[in-house]
């Protein structure tokens, strides 16, 4: 599991959002509690200059330094581990249901490359073209995404190569061809974006750790 931690969190406004706190908890150590018991190999990318003393959840996980973007940041990550299949996943999401990391590293396992993503509920409308557009059509993209790590590799030389940029690794594979499987996501992978949000994930918290404590919740 790659976990992309090295956000300066400028629109938060909380410093970076791998130290942002819910319920005195860091978003970083409640995507790595989620991960406990999994037996994956993790990297995190932390910002340039942070160092890892701070995080709580240490053990088996290898910090990196981020880079200047995003995409750069993967390409740190991607370094720094052998794996055949890799999971790119953002620590503004940090709880990380089982069953969507089973459902992606299957998919990429099975075809090589997988996204979680979840059905549009909302209208949406193309300001562009003044008009509705039929949301069965679309979908939102959540992490984890899995990739056969030598693909992703590929796609990200080539981006490089090209100085291309995409909002997620998955455009970058689309680049060169290759499908993208989409599987089931999660509503617990809402993403902390805005301050607005910070709401919205004190009550998630709640349907996480009732997850965790293996009552019902969520899924």
């Amino acid at each position: 599991m790659l976990i992309a931690a090295a956000g300066d969190g400028t629109r938060l406004g909380r410093g970076p959002k791998a130290f942002v706190t819910l319920r005195g908890r860091t978003l970083l150590d409640l995507c790595l509690e989620s991960l406990t018991g999994s037996g994956a190999e993790v990297v995190v990318a932390l910002p340039p200059g942070v160092a890892a003393d701070g995080v709580a959840s240490r053990d088996s996980v290898t910090f990196v330094e981020g880079g200047a973007s995003r995409q750069e940041t993967v390409e740190r990550m991607l370094v720094s581990t052998r794996a055949p299949v890799v999971l790119v996943h953002d620590v503004a999401r940090p709880f990380l249901p089982r069953q969507v990391v089973e459902r992606v590293t299957s998919a990429a396992a099975s075809v090589g490359a997988a996204s979680a993503v979840l059905e549009m509920t909302d209208s949406v409308f193309d300001v562009r073209l003044s008009t509705s557009v039929p949301r069965s059509d679309l979908r939102s993209v959540q992490t984890p995404q899995g990739f056969a790590r030598d693909l992703l590799v590929e796609a990200h030389a080539a981006a490089r190569r090209d100085a291309v940029t995409a909002t997620d690794d998955a455009d970058l594979v689309r680049r060169l061809g290759h499908a993208v499987e989409l599987v089931q996501g999660s509503r617990l992978l809402h993403k902390l974006t805005s301050p607005d949000d910070l709401d919205v994930m004190e009550a998630l918290y709640e349907v996480w750790i009732t997850q965790r404590t293996g009552r019902a919740g969520v899924g």
